[in-house]
């Protein structure tokens, strides 16, 4: 079983946060490339998954190193390899396969309150307790998506997760921790002094916010390790 994990980081702030242990305390192998100075690969037969992470750009923007991401995640769904994007993970995702990525009407951004889907209880979010969490967001961009995905989760404003073929997207950040915050607060102070928001409207107001987020994140990362799983078993059986 291939326990290579390929994981793109488009900005250093935004790593694996709370995700990084939940892999390394299960032996997998992650390969963590910097968008914007490794070559994204195109041979992707030794990875059992791909994750997108975050940043401060917009897929519109048409960067090549986000125009090579996009290709990367046709190729992964093509080969029926689970893929996970976070925040611009998810638009890259959205984009890449025939949905249309837009700024919204609105910027997200502290803590807000999600709904999952009852589709999204028997897929990524299965076995969570309650449909409605607080989660922790950072994005301005939403998406149309093509007619294929599924709705995992949403707010009154916005998508926040769905999935397409193997590729899930996720809009909120469920790998944050309370110092991983505290730094993008610092890295992103132009924004937030733009927007005139106040840094105690982003950090946890209560201890139970982080805790509840981890829980998710955990949650989460189970039922992807599951889709790795599969993917491996169907991939021996093939081979």
């Amino acid at each position: 079983m291939s326990k290579n994990i390929l994981v793109i980081q488009n900005i250093g702030c935004e790593h694996l946060g709370n995700l990084s242990r939940l892999f390394e305390s299960d032996g997998y192998n992650v390969l963590l490339l910097n968008s914007q100075k490794d070559l994204i690969p195109t041979d992707l037969v030794s990875y059992s998954g791909i994750i997108i992470l975050g940043g401060p750009v917009s897929v519109y923007d048409n960067y090549d190193y986000l125009k090579d991401q996009q290709k990367l995640i046709k190729k992964a769904v093509d080969m029926k390899i689970p893929t996970l994007g976070i925040c611009l993970g998810s638009q890259l995702i959205a984009e890449s396969m025939g949905g249309k990525v837009y700024p919204g009407n609105l910027k997200e951004i502290g803590w807000h309150d999600i709904e999952i889907t009852e589709n999204g209880s028997r897929d990524i979010f299965n076995g969570i307790s309650a449909f409605k969490n607080k989660v922790f967001q950072w994005h301005g961009d939403t998406f149309h998506l093509p007619e294929s995905a599924i709705i995992l989760a949403k707010s009154d404003t916005y998508i926040q997760a769905f999935r397409i073929n193997t590729a899930i997207g996720i809009q909120f950040h469920i790998e944050v921790n309370e110092s991983m915050i505290e730094e993008w607060i610092r890295v992103y102070s132009k924004e937030i002094k733009d927007l005139k928001l106040e840094k105690k409207n982003i950090i946890p107001q209560q201890k139970q916010q982080t805790t509840n987020l981890h829980i998710l994140c955990k949650l989460v990362y189970n039922n992807f390790k599951k889709m790795l799983y599969n993917y491996n078993h169907k991939y021996n059986q093939q081979y």
